[in-house]
């Protein structure tokens, strides 16, 4: 298969895991704050791994067999980590979304969008780094793109529980809840699609989209998942949870990658 369709089935993964995670909260099941704090530092920990192990390191070794220097392809990722966090960080500015703790960001327009929306597009600005990511993994080789996907997948599944259980607490249907983090989730499969392309076009960008989708994480770890798993005072719960998705995520890397 062509690296596009395989990054499109790595991203249609990564969305079934985030629907299946929302599964608990349809049925009825209720998740305390500290086991929720837990599953996010365990997002946080893979995402982070991710980054470096998955994309900012094979990015580095593409740019210095391009350019036969170390110090360029250090200067390449430096320069694609901060357009990537820079990119994630203007979508979060100027995309008007609403978060579930801290409230509306972004544009000035929330007043004329229905609040669901609003958080359709606060989990979209989450969520289309990830699907980046597994797409331009996936650009790399299959075996990269795989541990990428495994990666994502294994913690989209509490993150489609968390979202689920967020909207039915605030008065959602829990089919609703279902189908937005349904939707949510499909904005992966975009992500991969557009990594994915990205890459294919010419192998001189590999670098750029390796390190550039490591820095829209890099921006959502930080941004997003970190300050809330210590919002609630679980910060040992969310440590032990950010550990280990980190090490899991590593070792699905070097055994699979």
């Amino acid at each position: 298969m062509t690296p596009l369709l395989t990054a499109l089935l790595g991203g249609a993964v990564a969305a079934f895991a985030t629907t299946a995670g929302a599964i608990p909260a349809v049925i009825g099941k209720r998740m305390s704050r500290a086991t929720s704090d837990l599953m996010l530092g365990f997002a946080a920990g893979v995402m982070l791994s991710a980054a470096y192990f998955s994309l900012i390191l094979p990015g580095i070794e593409r740019a210095e067999e391009q350019t036969g220097s170390v110090w360029l392809a250090a200067a390449i990722a430096a320069a694609g980590v901060s357009l990537g966090a820079g990119f994630v960080w203007l979508l979060n500015a100027k995309i008007p979304h609403e978060h579930f703790k801290s409230g509306p960001e972004g544009g000035a327009d929330q007043a004329t969008i229905a609040r669901i929306w609003l958080f359709i597009l606060a989990i979209t600005i989450h969520n289309f780094p990830e699907g980046l990511s597994i797409g331009v993994a996936f650009g790399v080789d299959q075996a990269k793109g795989l541990s990428v996907m495994t990666g994502i997948s294994l913690q989209d599944i509490p993150e489609g529980l968390a979202v689920a259980v967020a909207l039915t607490g605030l008065g959602y249907s829990r089919w609703k809840a279902l189908a937005v983090t349904a939707m949510t989730g499909a904005v992966e499969i975009v992500g991969a699609g557009i990594g994915a392309a990205a890459v294919s076009v010419s192998a001189s960008l590999l670098p750029w989209g390796l390190t550039f989708a490591a820095g829209a994480m890099l921006f959502i770890i930080s941004h997003e998942i970190v300050p809330e798993t210590h919002r609630h005072g679980h910060q040992d719960k969310a440590t032990l949870g950010f550990i280990v998705g980190l090490v899991l995520m590593m070792f699905l890397d070097v055994t699979l990658g």
